[in-house]
Protein backbone atom coordinates (compact mmCIF):
# COMPACT_ATOMS: atom_id res chain seq x y z
CA UNK A 1 0.00 0.00 0.00
CA UNK A 2 1.19 3.51 -0.83
CA UNK A 3 2.16 5.79 2.09
CA UNK A 4 0.18 8.64 0.52
CA UNK A 5 -1.85 10.39 3.22
CA UNK A 6 -3.08 13.76 1.89
CA UNK A 7 -6.54 12.72 0.76
CA UNK A 8 -8.98 15.33 -0.51
CA UNK A 9 -11.80 16.17 1.89
CA UNK A 10 -15.10 16.31 0.03
CA UNK A 11 -18.41 17.88 0.94
CA UNK A 12 -21.88 16.45 0.72
CA UNK A 13 -22.41 17.80 -2.79
CA UNK A 14 -19.35 15.87 -4.01
CA UNK A 15 -20.68 12.68 -2.46
CA UNK A 16 -23.91 13.24 -4.41
CA UNK A 17 -21.88 13.68 -7.59
CA UNK A 18 -20.20 10.34 -6.96
CA UNK A 19 -23.61 8.70 -6.49
CA UNK A 20 -24.70 10.17 -9.82
CA UNK A 21 -21.60 8.83 -11.55
CA UNK A 22 -22.23 5.40 -10.00
CA UNK A 23 -25.84 5.33 -11.21
CA UNK A 24 -25.10 6.44 -14.76
CA UNK A 25 -21.91 4.41 -15.23
CA UNK A 26 -23.80 1.26 -14.30
CA UNK A 27 -26.63 1.94 -16.74
CA UNK A 28 -24.19 3.04 -19.47
CA UNK A 29 -22.05 -0.07 -19.20
CA UNK A 30 -25.06 -2.40 -19.31
CA UNK A 31 -26.40 -0.77 -22.47
CA UNK A 32 -23.06 -0.70 -24.28
CA UNK A 33 -22.21 -4.27 -23.25
CA UNK A 34 -25.60 -5.48 -24.52
CA UNK A 35 -24.70 -4.00 -27.91
CA UNK A 36 -21.23 -5.55 -27.76
CA UNK A 37 -19.63 -2.12 -28.14
CA UNK A 38 -16.18 -1.67 -26.56
CA UNK A 39 -16.61 1.15 -24.04
CA UNK A 40 -14.03 2.87 -21.91
CA UNK A 41 -14.09 5.01 -18.79
CA UNK A 42 -11.98 8.18 -18.56
CA UNK A 43 -11.36 10.23 -15.44
CA UNK A 44 -9.48 13.44 -16.25
CA UNK A 45 -8.93 14.56 -12.63
CA UNK A 46 -8.87 11.15 -11.00
CA UNK A 47 -7.22 12.03 -7.70
CA UNK A 48 -5.98 9.34 -5.34
CA UNK A 49 -8.98 7.05 -5.81
CA UNK A 50 -10.50 7.72 -2.41
CA UNK A 51 -11.49 10.76 -0.37
CA UNK A 52 -12.39 11.70 3.17
CA UNK A 53 -15.97 12.76 3.88
CA UNK A 54 -16.20 16.12 5.66
CA UNK A 55 -19.44 14.96 7.23
CA UNK A 56 -18.34 11.63 8.64
CA UNK A 57 -14.54 11.71 8.55
CA UNK A 58 -14.61 8.31 6.88
CA UNK A 59 -13.08 7.21 3.59
CA UNK A 60 -15.29 7.53 0.52
CA UNK A 61 -14.54 5.63 -2.73
CA UNK A 62 -13.54 8.04 -5.48
CA UNK A 63 -14.80 7.95 -9.04
CA UNK A 64 -12.02 5.58 -10.25
CA UNK A 65 -13.00 2.95 -7.66
CA UNK A 66 -16.67 3.45 -8.49
CA UNK A 67 -15.96 2.87 -12.19
CA UNK A 68 -13.85 -0.21 -11.49
CA UNK A 69 -16.71 -1.73 -9.49
CA UNK A 70 -19.25 -1.35 -12.30
CA UNK A 71 -20.64 -4.61 -13.64
CA UNK A 72 -20.39 -5.40 -16.49
CA UNK A 73 -16.93 -3.84 -16.53
CA UNK A 74 -15.64 -1.25 -18.95
CA UNK A 75 -13.18 -2.46 -21.57
CA UNK A 76 -10.54 0.08 -20.51
CA UNK A 77 -9.99 2.62 -17.74
CA UNK A 78 -7.92 5.78 -18.16
CA UNK A 79 -7.11 7.71 -14.98
CA UNK A 80 -5.28 11.04 -15.22
CA UNK A 81 -4.00 13.47 -12.60
CA UNK A 82 -1.22 16.05 -12.50
CA UNK A 83 -0.29 14.98 -8.99
CA UNK A 84 2.10 12.05 -9.35
CA UNK A 85 1.65 11.05 -5.69
CA UNK A 86 -2.08 10.66 -6.20
CA UNK A 87 -1.48 8.51 -9.27
CA UNK A 88 0.96 6.37 -7.30
CA UNK A 89 -1.69 5.79 -4.64
CA UNK A 90 -4.26 5.02 -7.30
CA UNK A 91 -1.85 2.44 -8.69
CA UNK A 92 -1.80 0.76 -5.27
CA UNK A 93 -5.61 0.50 -5.41
CA UNK A 94 -5.91 -0.75 -8.99
CA UNK A 95 -3.11 -3.30 -8.78
CA UNK A 96 -1.88 -4.86 -12.00
CA UNK A 97 -5.14 -4.71 -13.93
CA UNK A 98 -3.99 -4.66 -17.58
CA UNK A 99 -7.06 -2.66 -18.58
CA UNK A 100 -6.15 0.26 -16.29
CA UNK A 101 -3.98 3.03 -17.73
CA UNK A 102 -2.56 5.70 -15.42
CA UNK A 103 -1.17 9.11 -16.40
CA UNK A 104 0.63 11.54 -14.10
CA UNK A 105 0.20 14.36 -16.58
CA UNK A 106 -1.95 17.26 -17.78
CA UNK A 107 -5.30 15.88 -18.92
CA UNK A 108 -5.61 18.61 -21.55
CA UNK A 109 -2.65 17.07 -23.36
CA UNK A 110 -3.38 13.41 -22.64
CA UNK A 111 -7.02 13.50 -23.69
CA UNK A 112 -6.60 15.36 -26.96
CA UNK A 113 -3.28 13.78 -27.93
CA UNK A 114 -3.50 10.18 -26.72
CA UNK A 115 -6.94 8.99 -25.64
CA UNK A 116 -9.62 10.74 -27.69
CA UNK A 117 -7.97 9.86 -31.05
CA UNK A 118 -8.55 6.17 -30.23
CA UNK A 119 -12.32 6.65 -29.84
CA UNK A 120 -13.30 7.18 -33.46
CA UNK A 121 -16.90 6.55 -34.47
CA UNK A 122 -15.91 4.10 -37.19
CA UNK A 123 -14.03 1.98 -34.63
CA UNK A 124 -17.28 1.40 -32.69
CA UNK A 125 -15.46 2.42 -29.51
CA UNK A 126 -17.39 4.61 -27.07
CA UNK A 127 -16.41 6.41 -23.87
CA UNK A 128 -17.78 7.93 -20.70
CA UNK A 129 -15.54 10.79 -19.58
CA UNK A 130 -15.63 12.58 -16.23
CA UNK A 131 -14.27 16.13 -16.44
CA UNK A 132 -14.21 17.27 -12.82
CA UNK A 133 -11.56 20.01 -12.60
CA UNK A 134 -10.51 21.55 -9.31
CA UNK A 135 -11.29 24.97 -10.82
CA UNK A 136 -10.57 26.57 -14.19
CA UNK A 137 -8.05 23.88 -15.12
CA UNK A 138 -9.71 22.50 -18.24
CA UNK A 139 -9.29 23.71 -21.80
CA UNK A 140 -12.24 24.11 -24.12
CA UNK A 141 -10.54 22.10 -26.88
CA UNK A 142 -11.01 18.98 -24.72
CA UNK A 143 -14.77 19.56 -24.57
CA UNK A 144 -14.86 20.50 -28.24
CA UNK A 145 -13.03 17.36 -29.35
CA UNK A 146 -15.33 15.16 -27.25
CA UNK A 147 -18.36 16.74 -28.91
CA UNK A 148 -16.99 16.46 -32.43
CA UNK A 149 -16.05 12.80 -32.04
CA UNK A 150 -19.74 11.88 -31.46
CA UNK A 151 -18.55 8.93 -29.36
CA UNK A 152 -18.06 10.45 -25.90
CA UNK A 153 -20.54 11.13 -23.11
CA UNK A 154 -19.25 13.64 -20.59
CA UNK A 155 -20.03 14.74 -17.07
CA UNK A 156 -18.58 18.21 -16.57
CA UNK A 157 -18.03 20.30 -13.47
CA UNK A 158 -18.77 23.91 -14.43
CA UNK A 159 -16.89 25.66 -11.57
CA UNK A 160 -19.05 28.74 -11.11
CA UNK A 161 -17.65 29.49 -7.65
CA UNK A 162 -14.09 29.61 -8.98
CA UNK A 163 -15.30 31.65 -11.96
CA UNK A 164 -16.95 34.21 -9.68
CA UNK A 165 -13.96 34.41 -7.35
CA UNK A 166 -11.38 34.91 -10.06
CA UNK A 167 -12.80 36.18 -13.34
CA UNK A 168 -16.48 37.11 -13.46
CA UNK A 169 -16.43 40.11 -11.14
CA UNK A 170 -19.01 42.87 -10.82
CA UNK A 171 -16.32 45.26 -12.00
CA UNK A 172 -14.71 43.46 -14.98
CA UNK A 173 -12.02 46.13 -15.34
CA UNK A 174 -10.43 44.98 -12.07
CA UNK A 175 -9.95 41.37 -13.25
CA UNK A 176 -6.34 40.56 -14.10
CA UNK A 177 -5.35 39.53 -17.60
CA UNK A 178 -4.22 36.15 -16.25
CA UNK A 179 -7.63 35.38 -14.74
CA UNK A 180 -9.45 36.52 -17.89
CA UNK A 181 -7.21 34.21 -19.91
CA UNK A 182 -8.04 31.26 -17.62
CA UNK A 183 -11.76 31.71 -18.17
CA UNK A 184 -11.28 32.25 -21.89
CA UNK A 185 -9.33 28.99 -22.09
CA UNK A 186 -12.13 27.13 -20.30
CA UNK A 187 -14.90 28.87 -22.27
CA UNK A 188 -13.12 28.59 -25.62
CA UNK A 189 -12.93 32.29 -26.49
CA UNK A 190 -13.72 35.69 -25.01
CA UNK A 191 -17.45 35.58 -25.75
CA UNK A 192 -18.04 34.95 -22.05
CA UNK A 193 -17.62 38.69 -21.58
CA UNK A 194 -20.65 39.37 -23.76
CA UNK A 195 -22.87 36.77 -22.07
CA UNK A 196 -21.51 37.33 -18.56
CA UNK A 197 -22.58 40.97 -18.38
CA UNK A 198 -25.66 42.89 -19.46
CA UNK A 199 -26.10 46.55 -20.18
CA UNK A 200 -28.79 48.27 -18.12
CA UNK A 201 -29.77 51.95 -18.12
CA UNK A 202 -28.71 53.92 -15.04
CA UNK A 203 -29.15 57.45 -13.76
CA UNK A 204 -25.86 58.57 -15.32
CA UNK A 205 -25.83 56.33 -18.38
CA UNK A 206 -25.50 52.64 -19.15
CA UNK A 207 -24.39 50.31 -16.35
CA UNK A 208 -22.65 46.98 -16.94
CA UNK A 209 -24.02 44.37 -14.54
CA UNK A 210 -23.06 40.73 -14.04
CA UNK A 211 -25.68 38.14 -14.99
CA UNK A 212 -26.87 35.50 -12.55
CA UNK A 213 -25.12 32.16 -12.10
CA UNK A 214 -28.00 30.35 -13.77
CA UNK A 215 -27.92 32.66 -16.81
CA UNK A 216 -24.18 32.17 -17.20
CA UNK A 217 -24.56 28.39 -16.92
CA UNK A 218 -27.32 28.44 -19.54
CA UNK A 219 -25.03 30.31 -21.92
CA UNK A 220 -22.42 27.59 -21.46
CA UNK A 221 -25.09 24.96 -22.06
CA UNK A 222 -25.81 26.60 -25.43
CA UNK A 223 -22.11 26.43 -26.30
CA UNK A 224 -22.07 22.70 -25.59
CA UNK A 225 -24.80 22.26 -28.19
CA UNK A 226 -24.11 24.93 -30.81
CA UNK A 227 -20.31 25.02 -30.70
CA UNK A 228 -19.10 21.68 -29.32
CA UNK A 229 -21.81 19.74 -31.17
CA UNK A 230 -23.43 17.68 -28.41
CA UNK A 231 -27.02 16.86 -29.33
CA UNK A 232 -28.33 16.17 -25.84
CA UNK A 233 -27.47 18.52 -22.98
CA UNK A 234 -30.11 18.50 -20.23
CA UNK A 235 -30.45 21.24 -17.63
CA UNK A 236 -27.37 21.10 -15.40
CA UNK A 237 -27.71 20.14 -11.76
CA UNK A 238 -26.70 22.92 -9.34
CA UNK A 239 -24.51 21.48 -6.61
CA UNK A 240 -24.93 23.46 -3.40
CA UNK A 241 -23.11 24.01 -0.16
CA UNK A 242 -26.08 25.09 1.92
CA UNK A 243 -27.51 27.94 -0.19
CA UNK A 244 -24.44 28.71 -2.28
CA UNK A 245 -23.98 27.03 -5.66
CA UNK A 246 -20.49 25.53 -5.74
CA UNK A 247 -20.70 24.31 -9.34
CA UNK A 248 -23.12 23.08 -11.97
CA UNK A 249 -22.89 19.44 -13.01
CA UNK A 250 -23.41 19.19 -16.76
CA UNK A 251 -24.04 16.08 -18.82
CA UNK A 252 -23.61 16.01 -22.59
CA UNK A 253 -24.18 13.22 -25.09
CA UNK A 254 -25.35 12.46 -28.61
CA UNK A 255 -27.94 9.90 -27.55
CA UNK A 256 -31.58 10.43 -26.59
CA UNK A 257 -31.73 7.54 -24.14
CA UNK A 258 -28.60 8.80 -22.36
CA UNK A 259 -30.28 12.15 -21.76
CA UNK A 260 -33.41 10.44 -20.45
CA UNK A 261 -31.41 8.32 -18.00
CA UNK A 262 -29.48 11.34 -16.71
CA UNK A 263 -32.59 13.50 -16.33
CA UNK A 264 -34.11 10.76 -14.17
CA UNK A 265 -30.89 10.53 -12.12
CA UNK A 266 -30.62 14.31 -11.74
CA UNK A 267 -34.24 14.48 -10.57
CA UNK A 268 -33.54 11.75 -8.05
CA UNK A 269 -30.76 13.81 -6.43
CA UNK A 270 -31.98 17.36 -7.16
CA UNK A 271 -33.19 18.12 -3.64
CA UNK A 272 -30.45 16.30 -1.78
CA UNK A 273 -27.66 18.82 -2.29
CA UNK A 274 -28.82 21.26 0.34
CA UNK A 275 -26.70 20.13 3.27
Amino acid sequence: MSSFSEFDEIGYWSEIKLDIIRDYAGAYSKILASKNLPHIYIDAFAGAGQHVSKQTGKFVPGSPKIALDVDPPFREYHFIDLNAAKIDHLQSLTGNNPNVHLYAADCNDVLTGQIFPTIQYKSYRRALCLLDPYGLHLNWNVIMQAGQLKTVDIFLNFPVMDINRNALWRNPDRVTAEQRARLSSFWGDESWRQVGYEQTPGLFGTIEEKVSNSEFAQAFRERLVKVAGFKRVPEPLPMRNRNAIVYYLFFASQVDVAEKIVVDIFNKYRNRGQA
